[in-house]
């Protein structure tokens, strides 16, 4: 029976798809796998026998990877699961920001208490609140992944001209992605086109504070930025400075700190992106999906520290290893099991940076020291032998 510990409450919709060969629950002990939402792992001692991590959400900043990597460990996450919850809070942002709907929900309560008053107050005062539309204006899409295609698709359908950058794009996206949205040659030309720039890439060493001064002052003057993706990615003094200035007329993120409390400007949400009923059972039923095919078939979907492969189960016994991507590792392993009389029927070997993955299914004898043996292979951080199906 594999044992599933949860680190933070799981949706059901997620723990319910884990069968009677399963045990799910925060209580569990020595667990071959984990389940994590928020929970921080990096001080946490990893079981010698825990084979995964699914993360029911995209972000791993609460996980620590190489450390991981260093013992084996599968880690998964859940891309594209809370995508349209993000895209509808972007777009929340998108008009908060133009509209200047909460200065003036701010402003109508402090009418309180003057009662036949208020209607002519509010008609009154509400020119310190006028906005422009959003219809006609130029959004740039920096990163076009599950979220910012959403986001861009959406924002032609209400009327704007969109611009999409990234060189990264995928086929599969691509297919996604409205013919209507535009692509941008390069990120200046993002900056020098958009009257809005929405960001939606990962936070790593060469996105850090991408949006810094020297980004923005290729940028409109009065443009507004919305930041949904991660904190990291924009410069917070730069923007403040921007937004102080007036060269940035408004800054939306869903990553707040304390500099970015109560500035006229800055709207800052309190990390709402993925917090809907609906993103919360996608991203658990996707996680739990992900841990069953990898412990009952050795197939990686979504990982984060190795690359996708799969196979179809055809009745072999499976052996998978997980190595450093180094040379000569599958003459070796072929080397000893040839020796072992084990023959290779089918194989899939894929490569992800300073790792690599690979499947065999294999017939013959295989011992319960074969992972062991293959183990003793400095090159192999981890082997696992799988027993044939409906044998």
């Amino acid at each position: 029976m594999y044992q599933i510990k949860c680190l933070n409450k799981i949706s059901p919709v997620g723990t319910s798809r884990f069968g009677e060969n399963y045990s799910c629950s925060d209580s569990v002990e020595n667990p071959e796998a984990i389940l994590v939402r928020s929970a921080s792992m990096h001080e946490m001692e990893l079981p010698a026998n825990l084979l995964a991590v699914a993360r029911a959400g995209a972000g791993v900043n609460n996980i620590p990877i190489d450390k991981c990597s260093e013992k084996g460990i599968v880690v998964f996450n859940t891309p594209g699961a809370n995508a349209n919850a993000v895209k509808e809070l972007v777009l929340a942002g998108l008009l908060m920001s133009s509209r200047r709907i909460v200065s003036g929900i701010e402003w109508a309560k402090t009418l309180k208490g003057k009662g036949d008053e208020v209607g002519k107050l509010v008609e009154k005062g509400k020119s310190q609140f006028v906005g422009p539309e959003i219809k006609g204006k130029t959004l740039g899409v920096i990163g076009l992944g599950a979220i910012g295609i959403l986001v861009a698709n959406a924002a032609h359908s209400l009327g704007m001209e969109v611009l999409g950058y990234d060189p990264y794009l995928s086929v599969d996206a691509a297919w996604g992605l409205s013919r209507s949205v535009k692509h941008a040659h390069s990120l200046d030309d993002i900056y020098a086109e958009s009257d809005y720039i929405t960001v939606h890439v990962p936070l790593l060493p060469d996105t850090k504070e991408m949006i810094n001064a020297e980004a923005i002052s290729k940028m409109k003057d009065g443009v507004h930025l919305l930041n949904f993706a991660r904190g990291g990615l924009f410069n917070r003094p730069d923007v403040l400075a921007a937004v102080k200035s007036g060269k940035v007329a408004t800054y939306a993120t869903d990553f707040p700190d304390d500099s970015l409390l109560g500035v006229e400007n800055v709207l800052a949400f309190p990390h709402l992106g993925a917090s809907t009923p609906e993103s919360e059972d996608n991203c658990a039923r996707m996680a739990a999906d992900e841990l069953i095919d990898y412990l009952e078939n050795g197939n990686i979907r979504n990982a984060v520290n190795l690359p996708s492969v799969s196979m179809a189960r055809n009745g072999f016994t499976r052996i998978c290893l997980f190595h450093r991507n180094v040379p000569n590792v599958i003459s070796k392993l072929s080397g000893i099991l040839a020796n072992a009389n084990i023959n290779i029927e089918n194989m899939q070997s894929k490569a992800k940076k300073d790792y690599a993955y690979v499947i065999l299914d294999v017939t013959g004898e295989v011992t319960e020291d074969t992972a062991e043996h293959l183990e003793q292979l400095p090159e192999i951080v981890r082997a696992r032998v799988i027993p044939a199906k409906n044998k």
